[in-house]
């Protein structure tokens, strides 16, 4: 079994990402981390083959922690998982050493892409690395066990819509036990109203959510949104 440390500031995007790891064959989590402090604690303990980070983390960023993790000689590797995508965060990753960039909103399909080179990465290694390096072609293997292609969206939801998201949406509604409007959702997840709008509406098209209106003194009535239990 490959042992997956999951980091991530929000408890529950870290929950969502360690279902789907769980999901994977051969994957398991070995530890949760919520801050950069605690990821290089569960590292130093050992028995961690992969992080699954992220880079905004409260106390420095995901970057600054494979650094640190570089200088203290831990070889554990890395696949980013963020909603950074400027090209220099990716670039630095990419010299750091990261072996993947996933950029948030994903799919469990994309994630699980990248578990599945990772760990063919790992089978390659382990067979052309236990008879030494003899050429060329052995270096090409290895780099392209790497490789990737496009993963598709997740079947059942339109283009630009993610799974995570969908459960982060479907969770918060859920627990509330009562209808939220698409502001106390947004403010719930930390997504934009927007964006919360566009998932509660497909979300109630599907038939998974109830939608009922709110008449107030004046204005137009607000949408608000509860969860239809299956």
């Amino acid at each position: 079994m490959i042992n997956v440390l999951v980091v991530d500031d929000d408890f529950r995007v870290a929950e969502i990402n360690a279902k789907y790891v769980g999901k994977v064959p051969g994957f398991r989590v070995a530890a949760r981390a919520h801050s950069a402090a605690q990821a290089l604690a569960a590292v130093e303990r050992g028995a961690i083959d992969l992080v699954l980070l992220d880079h905004y983390l409260p106390d420095r960023t995901g970057l600054e922690l494979v650094h640190r993790m570089r200088e203290q000689g831990h070889g554990t590797d890395v696949i980013m998982i963020t909603a950074a995508s400027d090209v220099a965060t990716v670039q630095k990753a990419m010299r750091l050493g990261a072996l993947h960039y996933l950029v948030k909103p994903f799919t469990f399909a994309a994630l699980r892409t990248r578990l599945d080179s990772y760990a063919a990465l790992r089978r390659t290694v382990d067979r052309v690395g236990g008879r030494g390096l003899t050429g060329q072609e052995q270096v090409d293997r290895i780099f392209g066990a790497l490789r990737t292609s496009p993963a598709p969206s997740a079947p059942g939801l339109p283009s630009g819509h993610s799974e995570p998201t969908t459960d982060l949406i479907c969770g918060v509604l859920h627990r509330a036990g009562h209808p939220l409007s698409a502001h106390e959702v947004a403010a719930e997840t930390g997504l934009s109203r927007s964006t919360a709008q566009r998932y509660l509406r497909h979300l109630e098209q599907a038939g998974r959510l109830r939608l009922s209106l709110k008449y107030g003194d004046t204005g137009r009535p607000e949408h608000r949104y509860a969860w239809v239990a299956p």
